[in-house]
């Protein structure tokens, strides 16, 4: 093998698909660079637990203003979290079987196109209890008010809502 000869020939065949050579590297160049990933800082928090702490937050905001409550702090517990509810598409087969019942997401596109479902619904979050503790529990009216509004803003019935005093 002649080693001028081999090289003569690759240069030629370089020469001849040099364009198509060059859209390959480039292409490897830009597969290879880091992709940008868009980081929330409330994305690394469930929306479920931030939803919760901002009704905490808000309770214990509102409650502090009853007459005579006081200081106030509240806890909620869920039995379930937000759940949503996606619109489907049904497309019911023409075959003998009427169980044959095609269900498909509705998929959207936004304007960046990222593809989500079209949601139909949003179902709140149910809650198991709550307990508040304020300095005016002594007081049965403040304790009556302060259960009609969380009741009120959870959706609890009166007997799964505790309020004691805070020491």
């Amino acid at each position: 093998m002649d080693w001028v000869n081999v090289s003569g020939k690759a240069m030629e065949r370089i020469k001849k698909y040099r364009f198509v050579l060059l859209i390959l590297l480039a292409g490897i160049l830009l597969m290879s660079l880091p992709e940008e990933k868009k980081e929330d800082s409330e994305a690394a928090v469930p929306a479920a637990q931030t939803q919760q702490k901002d009704l905490q937050a808000s309770l214990e905001e509102i409650l502090s203003q009853v007459h005579g409550a006081g200081k106030v702090r509240v806890l909620l517990t869920q039995s379930a979290g937000e759940r949503t509810v996606y619109q489907t598409d049904e497309d019911a087969s023409s075959g003998e079987n009427t169980n044959d019942i095609r269900r498909q997401t509705v998929i959207v596109t936004d304007s960046e196109r990222v593809e989500t479902g079209l949601v139909e619904q949003t179902i709140p979050p149910s809650y198991l209890g709550a307990i508040v503790l304020c300095q005016g529990a002594d007081s049965a009216a403040v304790r009556l008010s302060i259960v009609e509004a969380v009741a009120n803003a959870t959706g609890l019935t009166t007997d799964k809502i505790s309020v004691l005093k805070m020491k």
